[in-house]
């Protein structure tokens, strides 16, 4: 029982309206969410990859409001969340690579990035500039009954402040965002527990920019071989979301590879074969399981992240499947980080 992480409770309003109103995701409270997008509101959801920070991607208010909220740099893009192709196509210029991932993984943890339209309607802020637009339908019950009642693309970050540990519970989102977000609609953990798969089309090879929910085993199994993206970091604009070398990090510093731990650290550990001595072990799969170490991952990371341990050490994990994206968010939060990171606790 000591890997259980608690669900918060529900329909409340945070003490003195400092933290967001949590409400379960009803008919009458996704309506209410949708009017609230359509007013230039944010609203915070479940997706099957973690919880996203939403806002009217049409509004270049609403997405200054989400950079602002989340402190996130502006050269940093985001994505554009709609319910399926369909409404994809309306916004950027679609190809038959991008119909058949579209197929196989829509609705899901797969971002695709494309030119955008002539005419698009998407604010030129949710793509930091860029004349390539980063499009997803996520597959959540929640999230899709949103988008469709919002009828306009939603610009959905993870819903915590830049930097930090994604969100995968509701009570993540409250422990971390106040009073700019007007409603989080609580529909449990998400599933996957890493961000979607970020894949680019806009080359004349499809090239992965960021590992994620979707397996590159699994897209290259309908595409073909995936070129990789340039080092996560490096110099140039990002196309995509998720690609700063220092990113999902929590306060505390992270040990990788850990094949001990000691009395002052935290241990995040994986399989059956767990070393002693740590102050705190959590186990993000005790069976191996690389599904549910993804689901685990965040939130097992924040409930490491408390003051009373000088570091978070963490055993390694298998790097193929899911395992690539897990260690990829565990690589960046491991980075050095860049003058100005958010530093919590």
């Amino acid at each position: 029982m000591g890997n259980t992480i608690a669900r918060a409770p529900l329909e409340r309003r945070g003490p003195t309206g400092m933290t967001p109103e949590i409400v379960l995701p009803t008919a009458d409270n996704i309506a209410r969410a949708a009017a609230l997008i359509q007013a230039g509101a944010l609203v915070a959801f479940p997706t099957e990859t973690v919880y996203g920070l939403g806002g009217d991607a049409t509004s270049d208010r609403a997405v200054a409001g989400i950079f602002a909220a989340k402190g996130r740099p502006q050269f940093n893009p985001l994505i554009a969340h709609v319910p399926d192709a369909a409404a994809a196509r309306a916004h950027v210029a679609w190809s038959e690579t991008a119909e058949l991932l579209a197929q196989r993984f829509w609705p899901g943890p797969l971002t695709l990035v494309l030119p955008r339209r002539a005419g698009c309607a998407v604010s030129l802020l949710c793509s930091a500039g860029l004349d390539t637009l980063a499009v997803r339908a996520p597959s959540h019950p929640v999230a899709q009954a949103l988008l469709r009642a919002t009828g306009r693309p939603v610009a959905a970050p993870s819903a915590n402040r830049s930097g930090a540990v994604s969100p995968t519970t509701a009570a993540h989102v409250a422990a971390t965002l106040g009073p700019d977000v007007a409603l989080v609609l609580d529909g449990g953990p998400c599933a996957v527990g890493v961000e979607s798969t970020v894949v680019d089309l806009t080359a004349g090879r499809p090239t992965l920019l960021r590992p994620g929910g979707a397996t590159r085993e699994a897209i290259e199994a309908v595409i073909g071989a995936l070129a990789l993206g340039p080092a996560i970091g490096a110099p140039g604009a990002l196309h995509a979301p998720g690609q700063l070398e220092s990113h999902y990090a929590p306060s505390r510093p992270v040990r990788l590879d850990a094949e001990r731990a000691g009395s002052d650290e935290g241990l995040l550990a994986f399989g059956p074969a767990v070393p002693g001595g740590a102050a705190v072990t959590l186990n993000l799969s005790p069976q191996g399981d690389l599904a549910e170490a993804a689901a685990n991952l965040f939130a097992m990371l924040r409930a490491l992240d408390r003051p009373d341990i000088a570091r978070i050490a963490v055993m390694a994990i298998p790097d193929h499947g899911l395992g690539l994206a897990i260690n990829d968010r565990l690589r960046r939060a491991a980075a050095p980080r860049p003058p100005g990171m958010l530093k919590l606790g």
